[in-house]
């Protein structure tokens, strides 16, 4: 195929599958960030460009190229979908130069255990064709269905999803849906309080098992089925007044809607933090973070402000990989409280803000003040069945902060900055309100 033909394509610079075409037949099956870039990757613009694409891509797809007539495409909303359907079509069509690129015992699979509480696995194919994998069952924390025991030696399975070439990308790839449709796998017997807390497992047998079907029709490239079934689940929680129940499910479709691209997800920071003093932490210039530490990390911070119970504002500040957003901040006028009640106007402005469930929620959460405020953090949290880390900053006399409640020394300076932004922004936001009440 000659670069020229590629001039009579339009093609888009969105994530999706390609497919080269030999006449009807597919040749080769390909996913890509930009169906654009990946495409024209193809075709070196120089005379040198046969010579190129074979020292990049070796003689076989060399082969495939100078044999294809024709390119196909098809879009994905995201590049996770688009590596889910690459492996469907593959395994569909069976393309000759991707069958005989790779020796599918190298490739991993997804594969779902058949038992009462199922886990997702990863399981090389060389491990899978023997199909031993030792995985003790275990209960969940409140579920009451005591000990399961080991599992026999040799495991089943309900379900097997690949080949996937990658095992970087589907290792990312499962962290997003995970996120997404909290699920079991072989370490979650050893780690199983610390991945409820950050909300990685779920807590009861009918989440898991509604869960796992819904990560099976993912795999199965089956998404608008799976918004379909939560939209009518959510209006069904909505009527019957179970508003907890419907935001979840709202943040769950959210989150399908917003699938991030796998190549910016990484391995979240742990949520777990012990308490430390400030006595080493530099006060002055704040400025932004290294964001190595922050991949994918949402911090929210909030403040009040008000002067002897007047004109009191809640705000709301973001810092998104270890850098504010200002974007998202947000202005809460606090309407349930007419006199000082700092604790009273927090609760308030968290409750409001855990409403939207169609916002991201963080991370990490940043109040001010001490234990008490913290404590009424985690209230409203546990009323939206929500288990998100708060991290509370204490100031001494000259408001200066000298410790953070329940905190990993890694995050202090990412605490902080949030902390003092929301101070900035709620003093800010306070003085206009009270400016406008005073000339008015």
């Amino acid at each position: 195929m000659k670069n020229l033909d590629l001039k009579k394509n339009k093609i888009p610079d969105k994530s999706g599958v390609y497919f080269f075409m030999g006449g009807k037949k597919i040749l080769y099956i390909g996913k890509a960030t930009s169906l654009k870039d990946r495409v024209k990757s193809y075709f070196p613009s120089t005379t040198l460009g046969a010579g190129r694409l074979l020292d990049s891509r070796g003689p076989l797809i060399t082969d495939m190229v100078t044999k294809a007539t024709n390119i196909k495409w098809q879009e994905t909303d995201s590049v996770l979908e688009a590596l889910i359907l690459e492996t469907n079509l593959i395994k569909k069509h069976q393309p000759y130069y991707n069958t005989k690129e790779k020796d599918d015992k190298s490739f991993n699979y997804v594969c779902i255990t058949k038992e009462e509480l199922p886990k997702v696995l990863i399981v090389r194919g060389r491990d899978l064709q023997k199909k031993k994998k030792n995985s003790p069952a275990f209960a969940l924390g409140d579920i009451g269905q005591g000990t399961h025991g080991s599992l026999n030696s040799s495991v089943s399975f309900s379900s097997v999803f690949g080949p996937f070439p990658n095992g970087g990308q589907l290792k990312e790839a499962l962290k997003i849906i995970r996120r997404i449709f909290p699920f079991l796998d072989e370490k979650s017997k050893n780690h199983y309080e610390f991945y409820k807390q950050i909300n990685l497992v779920p807590e009861k047998k009918d989440l898991l098992l509604k869960n796992i079907k819904n990560i099976k029709l993912f795999f199965e490239g089956k998404k608008k089925s799976i918004l379909k079934n939560l939209e009518k689940e959510m209006n069904v929680y909505a009527k019957n007044h179970e508003f907890e129940k419907a935001g979840e499910i709202k943040r769950q479709i959210f989150a399908l809607k917003h699938i991030n691209d796998i190549s910016l997800i990484k391995n979240l920071p742990e949520k777990n933090f012990p308490a430390f003093a400030l006595g080493d932490i530099g006060q002055g210039t704040h400025g932004s973070l290294n964001s190595s530490l922050f991949n994918s990390f949402r911090i929210e911070a909030y403040d009040i402000a008000h002067m002897s119970g007047k004109n009191m504002v809640g705000v709301m500040v973001v810092l998104e990989n270890g850098e504010v957003n200002k974007n998202q901040y947000r202005k809460f006028l606090i309407k349930n409280y007419t006199s000082s009640n700092d604790t009273g106007a927090l609760s308030e402005v968290l409750s409001r803000r855990l409403k939207h469930a169609e916002w991201q929620y963080p991370d990490l959460i940043v109040v001010d003040g001490g234990t008490a405020q913290r404590n009424v953090a985690l209230k409203i949290l546990k009323e939206f069945n929500l288990k998100i880390p708060v991290s509370a900053v204490v100031k001494d006399e000259k408001h200066k902060a000298k410790m953070i409640l329940s905190a990993d020394s890694k995050f202090k300076k990412a605490i902080l900055l949030a902390n003092s932004e929301a101070h900035r922004f709620a003093i800010k936001y306070h003085k206009i309100k009270r400016n406008k009440a005073f000339l008015g």
